[in-house]
This record gives C-alpha cells, structure tokens and sequence, in this order.
C-alpha cells in the first residue's frame, strides 16, 4: 500500500477497476476477527467491565498535537468531529455513574467499547484513517494495575505469555545510551547522527519530544520483539496521563509492544480540569508551531472533570494491528474487509 495523503487521492471515478469491489481480506482472517472479537468481549465480562456505546460524531474532540480529526459540517449544527477516540464521552460516562455520587449497583469494575476510529492520517501498511479501537476504562485502579490487567488480556489474545515490562528510561539507557529524561536536545541529535538516522526536515532543533520520538521508532522499538511493555514516558509526553512526581517527573502512561509494533497506549487517567486547561492550551501553541490549525479547547469533558471523574486507568487497544499480528500478517490490508483506497 502507499502512503498517499488523504487530499491526493484522485477522482474515484479514476481508481474503480473491474476487481475493487473485491475485499482484501480473506474470509479466514475475517473469520478470525469475529473469534478475536468475542474473546474481547468474553474477557470483559469475566472481568466486570459493562459494554457501551457512544457517540461517533461530536461537538469535542481531544486537543493533540499530533493527532488531526476529520470534520463533518452538519446542516443547521455546524461543525462536528469524527472521533479520534471514544475517549470523552466513556469519560463522561465514569463522572456520570462513578463520581461524586457514588458508583453503579452490582459488580461493574468499568466500561468498554469497541468501535470506528477516524484520524487524518497517511494511509499505509500500518495505518487506515479508519480503524477499530477496542478502549475501556477500570475505575480506581493504579496504573501497575492497568499494565496487569493489559498484559492479561494480550496474553489471552495472542497466546505469547505476560508482557516485559521496561521503562522509558531504562529502554534508551540500554539502547540509545542517553538518559531521555535529563539529555540536552544537542545529546539527542548526536545520537541520532550516531545511529545513522536522517531526521525530517521539519524536526525543528528545539523540538525535543520530536527528537525522542524519532529515537524511539529506530532504536527501541525494533529492539521489543516478543510482548513489551514500555512505561513512566516523559512529563511533556503526558497527554491526558497523570504525571507522577520526581525526580524527575513522569508521565504515569505505558504502551503496549508485540514484535516492534504498538498496540496499546495507556493512561492512569488525569482528573484535574485547570491541568487539561493547560495542556490543550500548550497543545494548540505546538500545532501552531507545527503549521497546523487549533483546535477548540472547551469541551463537555471539562464539565465531566469539574463534576468529578472517578480516578481509572484507561487503555485504547488498535484491534486491526492485533488481528494482523494473530494472523501473521504484515500490512492492514490484509485484515481489512475493505481498507481506505476500497472503501
């Protein structure tokens, strides 16, 4: 597959040949998903976690630097967002039922979903701008916890054992050489250089995350092979994780790594509205930096914070990239009923 931008594609009319309505999955592999699927769903029961549905197309959307969600002009509402992530309203529904006035009858430990993603991404083996994400939420757990219950779950879907887990730091010690928490952004470029790496031209030499990122994707993550999890990012790297203080200080989120590719990202959960505030203010000044638009800051997510979302751990899991590693296959398009060039 290429890694065509989604504005280059051309007329559809141009692309459609006598064998595009064809899927480029096998019915074995489709096969396999619905397996993968219900052993999901069979694990969060045992678990206690309750299935739920939310909102694809909404008024907020998650403030990143990295991350562009598509928009859809709806008559008469305006501007609405392809979601990126079920990620707020589930957030919504944690302040709803487990806030300040207690928590749900029963034994329910949290909540799930599994639905299309959309992100305004280059289109190519590893990435489609729509995808299924399996995310789920587990109230009151810490973020040690959080990494148990993900290294189970992998463990029950791909058979490999429990997950290696390594820190953020520990990783780039033993294979960059550098520590990336105290490192100058001078440091970080001499051991780019060194591992022959050729940075874009739009890396910025400030831009230290940038340069850590770049790192990460040439000398760690080819070296995770097997099942890894990788955890205590760098407090810039935070998102919407909760940062632990130091020294230094740290992101409390933690990926999950089969074979060199990521598969799960996940946070103990920030609570407090005034710091996500913050963070999407410094988020829309980096995609400004970046060349890109701003994104609007105010959501109904604040609201959910400041009515009090229950301390959890979340964790957002890509399900194609897992079906593509059950099944031994290389690119999404083979996992895929239809990808994005045959949707």
């Amino acid at each position: 597959m290429s890694n065509t931008p989604l504005n280059r594609f051309p007329d559809v009319s141009q692309r459609v040949s006598g064998q595009d309505f064809l899927p480029t999955a096998s019915w074995e592999v489709l096969r396999w998903r619905g397996e993968l699927l219900a052993r999901i769903r069979a694990f969060f029961a045992e678990e206690g976690l309750l299935e739920v549905e939310t909102p694809l197309l909404s008024a907020d959307t998650v403030v990143d630097r990295h991350l562009d969600p598509l928009v859809v002009e709806v008559p008469r509402w305006g501007r609405r967002w392809l979601q990126t992530s079920p990620e707020f309203c589930m957030k919504r529904l944690l302040a709803a039922f487990w806030g300040r006035n207690g928590r749900p009858n029963g034994k329910t430990t949290g909540i799930y979903q599994i639905c299309h993603v959309f992100r305004s991404e280059e289109f190519g083996p590893l990435h489609n701008p729509e995808f299924t994400m399996v995310e789920w939420y587990r109230v009151g757990q810490t973020m040690q916890e959080g990494m148990n219950f993900l290294s189970r779950l992998a463990d029950r879907l791909l058979g490999r054992g429990p997950a290696r887990q390594i820190s953020y730091q520990e990783a780039f010690l033993q294979w960059v050489g550098v520590d990336p928490h105290t490192a100058s952004e001078g440091q970080l470029q001499e051991a780019v250089r060194t591992a022959g790496i050729t940075p874009p031209e739009s890396l910025r030499t400030d831009d230290r995350d940038g340069w850590l990122d770049l790192l990460l994707s040439f000398c760690v993550q080819p070296k995770l092979q097997g099942v890894w999890m990788v955890y205590d990012y760098p407090a810039s790297q935070a998102a919407l994780a909760r940062i632990r203080p130091g020294p230094p200080p740290v992101a409390e989120r933690f990926e999950l790594y089969v074979d060199g590719i990521e598969l799960a990202n996940g946070y103990h959960e920030l609570c407090d509205p005034e710091e996500l505030r913050r963070r999407n203010r410094r988020n829309n000044q980096l995609r400004q930096a970046d060349g890109k638009s701003p994104l609007p800051e105010q959501s109904r997510l604040l609201a959910a914070m400041e009515a009090g979302l229950p301390p959890s751990v979340g964790v957002a899991l890509g399900f194609d990239r897992l079906v593509m590693i059950a099944v031994g296959a290389r690119t999404l398009a083979e996992v895929l009923p239809f990808p994005f060039d045959r949707a």
